[in-house]
């Protein structure tokens, strides 16, 4: 598994953005994917998360109604789409990847053992 995150970069307020993660291994179907960040002097909190199949998604409250996980099996990758962007979304945003997750343990960072290398996303007020 080898994950390649894309799609980050400055935005304002009120604004939307897509960020990408890429599989470039032949597991990914196989694969629950979830995008985690972390903003400075903070600690990396789950975001959303997405089943290998069923079409299952989590998402944290803060983000709820704002952000969309979407996973594109043909294409290997997963995108979250970021809409209505505020200054506190500002983070490194980073893709996981693991399998055969229990749901009590999608939004655990530690329940993934693949991650990718982290894309920046800054939202100005």
């Amino acid at each position: 598994v080898q994950l390649q995150a894309s799609g980050g970069g400055l935005v304002q307020a009120g604004g939307s953005l897509r960020l990408s993660c890429a599989d470039s291994g032949r597991t990914f179907s196989r694969l629950d994917m979830a995008w985690f960040r972390q903003a400075p002097g903070k600690e990396r909190e789950f975001v959303a998360a997405t089943r290998r199949y069923g079409g299952h998604t989590y998402y944290s409250d803060p983000v709820k109604g704002q952000f969309i996980i979407s996973r594109d099996g043909a294409k290997n990758k997963v995108d979250l789409q970021m809409n209505s962007l505020k200054p506190e979304d500002t983070a490194v945003y980073y893709c996981a990847a693991g399998s055969s997750l229990i749901t009590s343990s999608m939004g655990s960072g530690d329940a993934y053992p693949y991650w990718g290398q982290g894309t920046q996303v800054t939202v100005s007020s």
